[in-house]
Formats: structure tokens, C-alpha cells, sequence
């Protein structure tokens, strides 16, 4: 049965997601621009038009924007997107001058844009280890208990009891790290390499494809071996394991984000399943439907897809910032405003079509594009 979890309850929880992820975003840009000392001018969630906003006795304007798809900080001096600075900074007294964003060697410019990301990836390993301290670790052996019938593994001759020790050269100590491999590589070949017994051997197949369908409707193409696990193993995890564990559940998280971004750039993967706001926002009204967890581990995700998206050396991003800061070191001078602000343009271009295309898979997604064939036919 499709179930649907409306419209207001869709909006409160994108906003629930998004606002809360948005506003620790920019604070980890604000207080790391505190700490080395530079004047923060405005503080905003959301872009255009201020709706709502104070001034406090440092001289920051905290306010809200009429466009809530992210936020920023501006720092003193720093007077657009490129961050090229206003040419009046040098004007300014020494010690004003001081306070501005442009003033500050580029180790610390470098560490007061990261700190936005970083401190999402922060906000996801806390989460996580909260997860692992509540429901432990799933360590499961990459033992083969059953193999089903006419899967890919049973057409490569595997069978029961063999144990699984990596994919096309790549180790899997879990039957998790096997599953994460194979969703992402629908009929893809691999190599399976394996051991039966105290043998070692090697089977070329390729990856089967599932369609899933969700309670709410949604379709998902994932990738199958056909191997059902043998035991599962679900181990305790203490306070002191539990940040170690929630990194490395990061990094693989991260490492299939990239892994699916490098997909869909080579074309093994199509451009119709990159999601955008509007997808998130669906997805978050859905998920806090099913409840606390799955609702909180949503937001985990947003939070590393942020710090990921933000870290990409993409101009209008913080890792189109750091990215300049890496030239500027080894240059031991910074690229000129005029080159900084040709290629914030052309990021600023890139980022509007990005948008644009995820905004019509949205729309499609949501059946837009077949209403309206079905009307004009």
C-alpha cells in the first residue's frame, strides 16, 4: 500500500532537516573566523530579501533570508562570492584592517572556510556514534550461507560455505562492506575472489539488478550478488569504540558518494537519479513518517552530503575556496581577482544548471512530466 505523508508534515521535516544543518554549517564558519579574530558582518540563513533579522553589540546581523536553500557568513573585507576583497579594505586603519577576512594568512582563511563542512561531518560521526552505542555494529562474515537460485553468484558457481574476500581486487571484511560494493554496480561484471575451505579461487559474474519498491512508491535499482549471510554477528559498542566506529562509517559513506559521482560522470550511471531539494524534501517528510531513527539517521546523511558537495573544488563552494588557498600557498601569492572572478562565474553558471537538471528530475519524479504527456496526448 502506497502511503503518502502530506504536504505539511513534508515541509516541516525539510525544514526540520535542512534549516538546523544550515545554520551549524555556518557557525562553524563564524566561530572559526572568531577565534582568529575577524569581524563578522552578517550571519544569514536563506539568500535575498531579509525577512526577519538583529543586530548584536559585535555589529553581526543575524537574519533570515526569503530564500531558505542555505546561508552564509560575511565576513569584514570579504565583499563577494569570489571572496575578492572590497578595494577600500586597504584604506582602512591598521587596526580595523586587521579584523578583515583578506588580512589573514591563507592557513587561516583555509581552516575558517573548512570549518563549514568539517563541522558537518562532525554533526554526522556524533549521530552515528549514537547509533552504534544504541544498536551495536553489524560485523557479520562474508560467509555464504545460501546462494540463490539463477543469481549471479549461483551462474559464477559459488556455494554455501564459501567465504568472500574481495571484489574486483577490493577486500570486504563484512558482509555489509560486500553489500555496499554490490548495490552501487547493477550489471556491472566483478571479480569474485573467495576462498572454499583452504582453497583460494576466483569467479568472474556480473552483478544482478533488483528493483525495490518502498511502502511510499519509490523505486530503487540495486545491485545483487545473490549471497544471503550465514550468521549475522551484531556486537556491542562502547562510548570509547563508538567515535572510531562512526568515522569509518563516514568514510564509507563517503566513499560510495564518490564512487557514485564518478558513475554518473563516465555515464555508467544516468543523470535522472541525481536528486535535488525537492527529493530531500520528499524523502525527509517520508522518513520522519517511519519514526525517531530513521528520521535522525536521515539527517546524518544530509549533513555528510553536505560537507561532501561543499568540499568539491567547485568555485561558489568552500572547496572552490580552498582550492585557490592550495594555489596561493605554493604560488606564495594569491591568483588574481581577475581570474578568481571568471571562474566564480563560471562556478556560479554550473551550479544554476546543476540546479535546474536535479529540479526537473525532481519534478519527474514526482509524475509531472507523464501528467502533463497524458494531458496533451
Amino acid at each position: 500500500m502506497i502511503t503518502s505523508p502530506g504536504l505539511l508534515l513534508t515541509i516541516l521535516a525539510f525544514a526540520l532537516v535542512i534549516g538546523p544543518l544550515v545554520f551549524l554549517h555556518e557557525m562553524g564558519h563564524y566561530l572559526a573566523g572568531r577565534l582568529f579574530g575577524v569581524k563578522v558582518e552578517a550571519f544569514s540563513i536563506g539568500f535575498g530579501r531579509e525577512i526577519f533579522g538583529v543586530t548584536d553589540r559585535r555589529g553581526t546581523r543575524w537574519k533570515f533570508g526569503w530564500l531558505p536553500l542555505g546561508g552564509y557568513v560575511r565576513f569584514a573585507g570579504d565583499m563577494n562570492p569570489a571572496s575578492v576583497p572590497d578595494a577600500d579594505w586597504l584604506m582602512l586603519p591598521p587596526e580595523e584592517r586587521a579584523r578583515t577576512f583578506p588580512s589573514k594568512p591563507v592557513w587561516q582563511r583555509a581552516i575558517i572556510v573548512a570549518a563549514g563542512p568539517v563541522t558537518n561531518f562532525v554533526i554526522a560521526i556524533l549521530i552515528l556514534a549514537g547509533f552504534a552505542v544504541a544498536y551495536g555494529e553489524s560485523r557479520t562474515p562474508t560467509v555464504a550461507g545460501a546462494i540463490a537460485a539463477d543469481s549471479a553468484a549461483a551462474k559464477a558457481g559459488l556455494q554455501a560455505g564459501d567465504r568472500v574476500v574481495a571484489l574486483s581486487g577490493r577486500s570486504v571484511e563484512t558482509f555489509d562492506d560486500m553489500v555496499r560494493y554490490v548495490r552501487i554496480r547493477a550489471g556491472e561484471r566483478v571479480r569474485i575472489d573467495f576462498t572454499r575451505g583452504a582453497t583460494p579461487m576466483s569467479r568472474d559474474a556480473v552483478v544482478g539488478t533488483d528493483v525495490e519498491r518502498d511502502r511510499f512508491g519509490n523505486e530503487y535499482r540495486v545491485g545483487r550478488l545473490g549471497i544471503a549471510s550465514a550468521r549475522p554477528v551484531l556486537v556491542t559498542v562502547s562510548l570509547i569504540e563508538a567515535p572510531a566506529v562512526a568515522v569509518r562509517q563516514t568514510g564509507e559513506i563517503v566513499s560510495m558518494m564518490v564512487e557514485t559521482l564518478g558513475q554518473v560522470i563516465t555515464g555508467r550511471r544516468s543523470v535522472k537519479e541525481l536528486g535535488g531539494p525537492l527529493s530531500i524534501a520528499k524523502v525527509s517528510g517520508e522518513q520522519l513518517t517511519l519514526g525517531a531513527p530513521a528520521f535522525v539517521w536521515l539527517i546524518a546523511l544530509v549533513s555528510i552530503n553536505l560537507g561532501f558537495i561543499n568540499l568539491l573544488p567547485v568555485p561558489m563552494l568552500d572547496g572552490g575556496h580552498l582550492f585557490f588557498y592550495a594555489i596561493e600557498a605554493v604560488r606564495r601569492k594569491p591568483v588574481g581577482p581577475e581570474v578568481q572572478e571568471w571562474a566564480f562565474r563560471g562556478g556560479l553558471a554550473a551550479l544554476l544548471a546543476l540546479m535546474l537538471l536535479v529540479t526537473f528530475n525532481d519534478l519527474g519524479s514526482f509524475g509531472l512530466w507523464n501528467n502533463l504527456a497524458g494531458l496533451i496526448g
